[in-house]
């Protein structure tokens, strides 16, 4: 599940970063099915404005969407001399798993961010990176917390190769076995991604997730896919 991306800087490098939709095929034993993301980023005189939307599909015994998640982020310019930008987030989803007696649904916990980021760019603006620290509010457990971002990206070969991503490191309790106590409070989430243009318009290419106590699993978990990103 995809987080802030290389968007970020879709006004200062090449069409690759534009709006785009991307097709990952998860391959591995745990993981068999394919998720969509629709991402688009639109910078305006006073910041910008970054959303996704992602869809995993046919999990488990589960037809059709299976989850859904989506996630709204606003970069917004404070004044020409502070050298930060505000930063405020919305993330929160929803999804199904299979049962006998039929599906059951669940919510992925809404969860809202304040805080400040800063980018550095190359001066070819050929590599780039940002920081986030952010307050984190987590509703469905009222947690106070905190998240903190990296999001980066590089073009290499002349534009040809791109290797961009993030990584996410945020505190939330979470409770594995339902037993309600608390079997750990903080959470890393990083999704780097390697891309080939084939063209301005498409690109192929592979994702990893590497996740630590992420989405109710204890400990490490990396997940790999093989994807496809057409660009508007």
């Amino acid at each position: 599940m995809r987080n802030l991306s290389v968007l970020l800087f879709a006004c200062l490098t090449t069409a690759v970063f534009a709006q785009n939709i991307q097709l990952h095929y998860d391959f591995t034993d745990d993981r068999d099915y394919l998720t969509t993301t629709v991402e688009m980023f639109k910078p305006d005189a006073y910041g910008s404005t970054f959303f996704f939307i992602d869809f995993n599909y046919d999990v488990d015994e589960v037809e059709g969407v299976s989850e859904s998640y989506f996630e709204i982020a606003r970069a917004i310019k404070i004044s020409e001399d502070v050298p930060f930008d505000l930063h405020v987030e919305y993330n929160g989803g929803q999804g199904q798993f299979f049962t006998p007696e039929g599906n059951v649904a669940y919510t992925i916990s809404d969860a809202y961010l304040i805080g400040i980021e800063k980018t550095f760019l190359s001066e070819d603006f050929s590599r780039g990176i940002t920081f986030q620290a952010m307050y984190k509010y987590v509703r469905a457990i009222e947690q106070d917390s905190f998240q903190l971002t990296v999001v980066w990206f590089m073009n290499l070969m002349d534009g040809k190769i791109t290797f961009n991503g993030f990584a996410d490191f945020w505190g939330e309790d979470v409770d594995y076995d339902f037993d309600g106590e608390i079997d750990d409070d903080v959470t890393f989430l990083a999704e780097p991604q390697i891309w080939y243009n084939l063209t301005e318009n498409w690109a192929v290419g592979s994702e990893v997730e590497f996740g630590y106590n992420f989405a109710l699993t204890e400990g490490w978990d990396v997940f790999p896919t093989v994807a496809v990103k057409a660009t508007f």
